[in-house]
């Protein structure tokens, strides 16, 4: 009797192993099958680097730098994610997004108002790449990327996305926010370290919004840094004043140019000063040379936007309008230079989550168009890097 009571404690204890075994497997299952890991909603045919790169890199092919970079962003918001829900480095989202391309987390940006991550600076992990015999960097690989985070519509840091989102809604600027300091900062570190030609910044929807302007605040000091910014907002207060402004402009020009012959004088002296004007930026332009255009030549940003996404469909509004042609010294480049190179996606009609996800842009579907014509906003937005330096740049450094 005592041997077969041992005998069904003992089966007894085995049972409760396997049943605690099983919840163990489990647990881990559900961590595997989460929405947000990687092999789960990650990109499917993308290779991860190994010794064929040291032959043809795979950083040559767009498509795949669009993809990689595209995945550094959703790190960091799995960053912000993993903090939330208090998870730990054994079952955290985030580190899959860059440990697969052979990248480590060197940085993250904490926005000091509420604690959370709005952007990471990741760099080429060397011992890593070493393990998969990939005994340099390849060609075309950044050493460096600052990814940002656009809007994450979760309670403890909606409030200060919800804050930036308002700020460019009214103001198109991000100059106001402790983030645009903060990721200013990060990038110009990185840049002087390893040099900006090694250096990549990249963004998503708000975050794109900040990585443009971080982008540009470093190209006035001649620092270029590669830029990639998916669905960019594109809509202002700001905007759509000035857009009022300049069609009200147009109108006033053309009633003018249809009132009798009394005014005609009047109308001519006009293009006379807009013709001296002209000619005075042509010949400053001569002493200036490489001044006036440096930033343009090259700083050229890359974006991505889906014309779905009412958030970012307006950079696809072309230049050349009846209301620029009317002023045209407002036009940003010229001599056939490229401001920015905007590839443009459209599936037809989409709802605004698809059309403005970031997950799209590693899809296998992807269509992508490079546009041609000429961005009126993008040419407005980057208009101050080929703006006639400040008569202050002469003055000598203050004492």
């Amino acid at each position: 009797m005592a041997k077969r009571g041992a005998e069904e404690i003992t089966k007894e204890e085995e049972e409760e192993g396997a049943a605690g075994a099983m919840v163990v497997v489990e647990q881990e299952e559900k961590e595997e099958a989460h929405p947000y890991a990687f092999h789960v909603s990650g990109p499917r045919n993308v290779a991860k680097p190994n010794w064929r790169d040291l032959i043809n890199s795979s950083w040559k092919d767009a498509n795949y730098k669009r993809t990689v970079i595209a995945c550094f962003i959703q790190a960091v918001y799995l960053l912000e994610l993993d903090r939330q829900e208090n998870r730990t480095e054994e079952n955290a989202l985030a580190p899959k997004w860059w440990m697969t391309f052979k990248y480590k987390l060197a940085q993250t940006l904490i926005d000091e108002r509420d604690g959370s991550i709005f952007g990471a600076v990741l760099e080429w992990d060397q011992s890593a790449a070493l393990a998969d015999f990939v005994l340099i960097r390849p060609s075309g690989a950044p050493k460096a990327v600052l990814a940002l985070r656009g809007t994450l519509l979760k309670g403890p840091t909606i409030r200060r996305d919800i804050v930036d989102d308002l700020r460019f809604l009214a103001w198109e600027s991000l100059k106001g926010s402790v983030r645009f300091k903060g990721a200013l900062e990060a990038l110009k570190s990185v840049a002087e370290r390893y040099g900006s030609s090694n250096v990549c910044v990249a963004g998503h929807s708000l975050g794109a919004g900040f990585a443009l302007q971080v982008g540009k605040a470093l190209a006035k000091e001649g620092l270029y840094v590669d830029a990639h910014l998916f669905n960019p907002p594109s809509i202002s207060l700001a905007m759509s004043l000035r857009n009022i402004g300049e069609k009200a402009g147009f109108a006033w020009k053309r009633l003018m140019s249809m009132l009798p012959s009394s005014s005609e004088p009047q109308a001519n002296s006009d293009d006379g000063i807009k013709d001296n004007s002209l000619g005075l930026k042509n010949w400053l332009g001569h002493i200036y040379g490489e001044k006036t255009s440096v930033g343009l030549k090259k700083w050229v940003p890359h974006l991505y936007v889906n014309n779905s996404d009412y958030i970012c469909c307006h950079y696809t509004d072309p230049e050349g309008t009846e209301e620029k042609d009317a002023d045209k010294e407002n036009v940003g480049p010229t001599n056939g230079q490229v401001a920015a190179k905007l590839f443009v996606m459209s599936k037809g009609k989409q709802k605004f989550l698809e059309a403005h996800g970031l997950e799209q842009w590693w899809s296998d579907d992807l269509n992508l168009q490079l546009a041609l014509n000429k961005s009126k906003l993008i040419s407005r937005q980057l208009k101050s890097l080929y703006s006639l330096p400040a008569p202050q740049q002469a003055q000598g450094r203050p004492r």
